[in-house]
């Protein structure tokens, strides 16, 4: 079941959370304060996919500064973006994270850009599979997992 995620989740996101970095390295590094992280002042929205007795996805949206590539794409210079998509190793194999980013994009009103390492091969496979198009590469200013300054994508959701 995908729902609003609530303040009161956000404990069991942070255990969710956990498992996705320990299997995937995502976030590469964790957060000093991982609910925070979760649930940054400036995200307007956020699901969980949730099984019963655990949640096992979540992903938000945050109004953000575009790349200027991106930005001449969308036709603005800033937009809402998706950030902190995963779903547990656990939840896998069950379409929850279509089903997170269908959910995001029906309670979205206009365009929607995300931006992903390219360590994240399964989602940009994701991505491309539902539709989003890939506008522009990037170096990040943080390192990846392998210690270098990331290479991100950028897609978009007209």
């Amino acid at each position: 079941m995908i729902r609003p995620r609530l303040e009161a989740d956000l404990d069991a996101c942070v255990e969710a959370l956990a498992e996705v970095q320990k299997a995937d390295g995502y976030p590469v590094s964790w957060p000093a304060d991982p609910r925070g992280w979760l649930a940054p002042p400036s995200m307007v929205r956020a699901w969980i996919a949730v099984d019963p007795g655990a949640v096992v996805g979540h992903v938000g949206l945050v109004p953000d500064d575009l790349d200027p590539v991106v930005a001449e794409v969308v036709g603005s210079a800033r937009a809402l973006t998706v950030a902190r998509l995963f779903v547990t190793p656990g939840g896998r194999g069950r379409g929850l994270a279509e089903k997170l980013m269908a959910t995001v994009r029906e309670q979205a009103d206009g365009p929607l850009a995300l931006e992903v390492s390219d360590e994240g091969v399964a989602a940009m496979a994701l991505y491309e599979r539902t539709g989003w198009r890939r506008v522009a590469t990037t170096r990040a200013t943080w390192l990846n997992n392998a210690g270098q300054p990331a290479v991100m994508h950028h897609y978009v959701m007209p």
